[in-house]
């Protein structure tokens, strides 16, 4: 992993997203690149008879001061941490959001994308409906999505909910050589429904092909409330990041809904690490 890309709006959230992306940098050797980007405005010429290049030059501008303003600060952040000496880059575009990150992960041979997530009521709103949801959906690399209210610590424990497809094989690979970067241990879990069409020879099947894996645990938990049975595990096994196939993502999403307030204050600190297929 060579180049983490890491957007930034100068928020509590994207600096909360920050200090992951520098440990994530320091695991894995990697540079960081930082994206701050800013919309330019619909000008009607006939309402405003201006020269558009002024406009646009002037907002262009005010965002490249506020950048240079901001990153001091960021700095400070790093050298708290003794994380100073962490390669970074930075990129300021106009545009989408979304479609920028995409030309920067293109043009810049990005690995790896952190970003901050919030919500009005919990940071799975946004989470459904807004800047991650739409990045997580749209690029090629996998996304770590930072909770604000997440505070970083070892991460020690990384889970990752299976059915047993063929398609989560290699899913866990990865997830396993993730973790390896951070000593942690990867927990599978597949809660086995009443109606479950895996079958046990498929478990014993898995178990087998990664029985080489000192550091990976299989839990099959039998229950019919796959959505309760998930939240607790989480819960009880003190899980630092929750690994998911992009596939999952509309079960995921499910998933916490409808929790309860306890619940839902528990998963508001629980990074979300999303691979594609």
């Amino acid at each position: 992993m060579k180049k983490i890309l890491l957007p930034l709006d100068f928020s509590k959230t994207s600096d909360n997203a920050f200090i992951y992306a520098l440990e994530m940098a320091k695991l894995f050797k990697s540079e960081l690149v930082l994206l701050h980007t800013f919309d330019l405005p619909i000008v009607d010429s006939q309402a405003m008879p201006i020269n558009y290049s002024v406009i646009y030059d002037t907002i262009e501008l005010a965002n490249f001061e506020h950048f240079k303003e901001v990153m001091p600060r960021l700095r400070a952040l790093a050298e708290e941490r003794n994380l100073g000496h962490i390669a970074m880059s930075h990129i300021l575009m106009d545009g989408d959001l979304v479609y920028n990150i995409k030309k920067v992960i293109q043009q810049e041979n990005i690995d790896f994308v952190v970003m901050g997530t919030k919500g009005a009521s919990g940071w799975l709103d946004s989470f459904i409906g807004t800047n991650t949801s739409a990045v997580i959906s749209n690029v090629s690399v996998p996304v770590l999505s930072v909770p604000v209210e997440a505070q970083f610590k070892k991460i020690e424990t990384i889970a990752f909910t299976t059915r047993f497809r063929d398609k989560d094989i290699e899913a866990l690979v990865k997830v396993l050589l993730f973790a390896k970067k951070m000593n942690a241990k990867v927990k599978c879990l597949y809660v086995k429904t009443p109606d479950s069409d895996v079958s046990d020879e498929m478990i014993k099947k898995w178990e087998a092909h990664f029985e080489a894996e000192k550091e990976l645990q299989f839990f099959i938990i039998p229950n019919e409330n796959v959505k309760e049975t998930i939240e607790d595990f989480l819960l009880n096994q003190d899980v630092d990041i929750q690994a998911m196939l992009t596939y999952k993502r509309n079960f995921f999403v499910e998933l916490f809904t409808n929790t309860t307030t306890q619940q839902l204050s528990y998963h508001l600190k629980t990074p979300i690490l999303a691979l594609h297929e």
